[in-house]
């Protein structure tokens, strides 16, 4: 199926429906508070992640479709949050404002499990997502529209919605939350997980029993088919007539099943955008689900990904990562039990003592991390001749490294922030250093993980490199 995954790049989707702003803030919970039988997280970081309707453009994007997404946001700075979030992951926005409070979502982590979540909204009582010139010119040059329905006032009449897309002959693949699927009549799929799919026909017995509800439901009323998500069960495509598809769950790991039914929206839609048939299309998403739930919160799979997981391969994570996909592959290594390794610098110019202490830190543990200063924090560091090799080559070197599974730039004087929010279990430095004085080892100690320095090897230094350099030139003078 790998030729389908490249044709995802070709797709172009709409989706409509009720965005959100998933924001996290993570630390660490090492004590029980004097005031009521709760932990106490020390906060030592935030992220904001486009949610809802916004998650599932933002995993069209990932996998290479073009998706323009549609909801209301509140006159807030939520709402401008999630526009900039939309935009940065490369999702074409028309978002409309509302009156009422754009939707947030709260969730509240320490050592990446999740510890309590709060939502802040407000639920219009009428619709107010209009069907505009503007949007219904531009339904016939997508290849598939996607309402994606979280019960949040966005999509209380979702009839027009497709009755324009059918008047093109568009594809409308529905997310449902109402238990009124009659709401949704005329869509070519609707993809219930297992409890809201049982909630309207009724328990199921058996996959017998559950296709056989899935054909009445269809005829019932007017769908194409219907996707029920299974869970550890896998998935089940019953179309009115024929014989269904009953695909069997592809996780290897299961983290975080979060925002998963988006991943599954996105590709059959993004798929069935790019020409392929539906069963074609419910393997990808198959896929994909397997893969999403094995990372943090709200996530997104990407091609390469896919292509990987498809052709029977594991997909070998990227090791230039930003800090979100890096969190991700921390906490799908923790979840199976890998221990993480930590350490920082510079790293302008790599030489052997660079890579002999590297090769001794992979050796602490089973996945090796390295945050590494950004041009302006060498700077400000070094001084102003420095670095001497820019940001990105000085991540490729370490990326083209063996022992290295992970590089990540950070911003900052010190990595202490970021490696509050990693939480590695072993935080190294070079002999050079006084385990007092290193940047964030006293949030590892305190977490229960290990801080080490290794030995300085004598004379191999990027300051001796260049002064070498510098006299050689001025010899040749």
């Amino acid at each position: 199926m790998k030729p389908e995954v490249e044709r995802l790049q070709t797709a172009r989707i709409m989706v409509v429906g009720d965005v959100m702003l998933d924001r996290y803030w993570t630390g660490s919970a090492t004590r029980i508070s004097p005031e009521a039988p709760v932990p106490v997280v020390r906060i030592a970081g935030a992220e904001d992640r486009a949610g809802g309707a916004a998650n599932v453009a933002a995993n069209a994007v990932a996998v290479g479709a073009a998706a323009t997404l549609v909801g209301l946001i509140g006159n807030d700075a939520d709402g401008d949050r999630l526009r900039e979030c939309c935009e940065a992951a490369g999702i074409e926005t028309r978002l409309q404002r509302a009156a009422e409070r754009t939707t947030v979502k709260l969730r509240v982590l320490a050592q990446h499990h999740q510890l309590l979540r709060l939502d802040f909204e407000t639920i219009p009582v009428i619709e107010r997502l209009a069907i505009t010139p503007d949007l219904a010119a531009r339904v016939p040059q997508m290849g598939a529209l996607v309402l994606s329905d979280y019960a949040k006032g966005a999509l209380l009449n979702p009839g027009g919605w497709i009755e324009l897309a059918r008047r093109h002959r568009k594809p409308v693949v529905v997310d449902p939350k109402s238990r009124d699927f009659a709401r949704y009549a005329g869509a070519d799929l609707i993809t219930p997980n297992s409890a809201e799919f049982e909630a309207v026909v009724g328990h199921c017995e058996s996959d017998a029993e559950l296709a056989l509800r899935g054909r009445a439901l269809c005829r019932e009323h007017g769908l194409g088919a219907v996707l029920v998500t299974r869970g550890e069960r896998g998935m089940s495509l019953i179309r009115a007539e024929g014989e269904p598809l009953h695909l069997g769950a592809q996780a290897r790991d299961v983290f975080d099943v979060t925002g998963a039914g988006d991943t599954v929206c996105a590709i059959v839609a993004s798929a069935l955008a790019a020409g392929s048939d539906l069963a074609t299309a419910t393997m990808l998403a198959n896929a994909a689900a397997g893969l999403v739930v094995g990372k943090l919160g709200t996530a997104v799979v990407s091609n390469a990904e896919l292509m990987a997981a498809v052709g029977g391969e594991h997909a070998a994570a990227p090791a230039m990562l930003d800090e979100r996909q890096l969190l991700d592959e921390v906490a799908a290594a923790r979840a199976r039990g890998q221990r993480i390794v930590m350490t920082n610098g510079c790293f302008d110019i790599l030489h052997a003592g660079h890579v002999r202490y590297l090769e001794q830190a992979a050796a602490l543990g089973d996945r090796l991390l390295v945050a590494v200063n950004s041009d302006a924090s060498v700077r400000r560091l070094k001084g102003p001749t420095r670095p001497v090799n820019g940001l990105r080559q000085r991540l490729e070197v370490l990326a083209g490294l063996r022992v290295v599974d992970w590089v990540v730039p950070f911003e900052e004087d010190t990595p202490q922030r970021l490696i509050a929010a990693v939480g590695p279990d072993v935080l190294v430095k070079g002999g050079d250093y006084r385990i007092a004085d290193i940047a964030g080892g006293e949030d590892v100690l305190r977490r229960g993980g290990k801080v080490q320095t290794l030995p300085y090897h004598d004379g191999l230094s990027t300051t001796r490199i260049i002064d070498a350099a510098r006299n050689g030139q001025e010899e040749g003078a």
